[in-house]
């Protein structure tokens, strides 16, 4: 039997989660904005890299082995190619709003849909939320360009599918993803074989791809499955809010992206709104 995690050692794993999911978003945006590496060459490494990581993660586990299924496979595809085709555009703390935002949402609708209950200040939560990202994709000068909007919806409605069939899926949550990322590489290949006439890459974009995979993918959600040992699902969903404002941050410090006042207000919105579902009891 494993042991129970302190306190302290939950809080600790669960900010370097968290930092680490911002991180993909950072990186994402520093290779497509700075180096010469296309999107589908940028998806191709980080599937790659990430698979290799967690296929040795799972491996380290004794008498464990791949899970996961190709529907499961095939929405973390559509995902990690959304999110990097999306980010030659977005700035990167809007990017992370519109997948983060998108996910939650789309999962409390499927709830909604399954005829969950809840109560009129929940709903009202959904309602603003849909609201923060209606004030963010709104036309204006400040706007994000719509494909690339557009795309990261799509990439978060992608998450919010692998999340859901995740909490029916068979196997450990670690050998389930590991098994998702190895079936999604010959995907990206695909993908990769499709856009060979785009194909670019440089140092510096195949490194921000292995880090992305690797590091912020791989050991990240390694990091988070043995936080989640500790939190409630309330607690699992609040924190994951924090994830746009660090890679907003992060944009503003590494890349020189504005914080925007449409930006502030539709993150206090969604993420606001959004909190309010997850934390009002049911």
């Amino acid at each position: 039997m494993t042991a129970p995690l302190s306190a302290g050692r939950i809080a600790a794993l669960t900010a370097l989660a968290m930092f680490a999911f911002a991180a993909n978003s950072v990186l994402n945006r520093l290779a497509l904005a700075d180096t010469a590496i296309d999107a589908a060459s940028f998806t191709l490494i980080r599937l790659a890299a990430g698979a290799l990581v967690l296929w040795a993660l799972v491996r380290r586990q004794s008498g464990s082995r791949l899970a996961g299924d190709w529907p499961g496979a095939c929405a973390l595809f559509v995902y990690a190619a959304a999110f990097s085709f999306a980010y030659r555009a977005l700035p990167t703390g809007t990017g992370a709003l519109l997948l983060f935002g998108t996910v939650q949402v789309s999962m409390i609708a499927a709830g909604l849909f399954k005829g969950e209950r809840f109560r009129p200040l929940q709903i009202a939560g959904f309602v603003v939320a849909l609201a923060g990202l209606g004030v963010l994709l709104a036309p204006g000068v400040s706007a994000p360009p719509v494909d690339a909007a557009l795309l990261m919806v799509l990439a978060g409605l992608a998450w919010g599918v692998y999340s859901l069939r995740g909490r029916r899926a068979r196997g450990t949550p670690l050998a389930m993803t590991a098994g998702n990322f190895v079936r999604a590489v010959p995907l990206a290949i695909g993908l990769s074989m499709v856009s060979a006439a785009d194909a670019r890459m440089d140092l510096a974009g195949v490194l921000y791809a292995v880090l992305s995979g690797a590091l912020a993918s791989g050991v990240g959600y390694a990091i988070w499955y043995s936080a989640l040992r500790g939190l409630s699902a309330t607690q699992a969903a609040t924190v994951q809010l924090s994830v746009p404002v660090i890679a907003a941050l992060g944009g503003a410090l590494l890349l020189a992206e504005p914080l925007t006042a449409r930006l502030a207000l539709a993150s206090a919105a969604t993420l606001g709104g959004i909190a309010l579902v997850v934390t009002t009891r049911r």
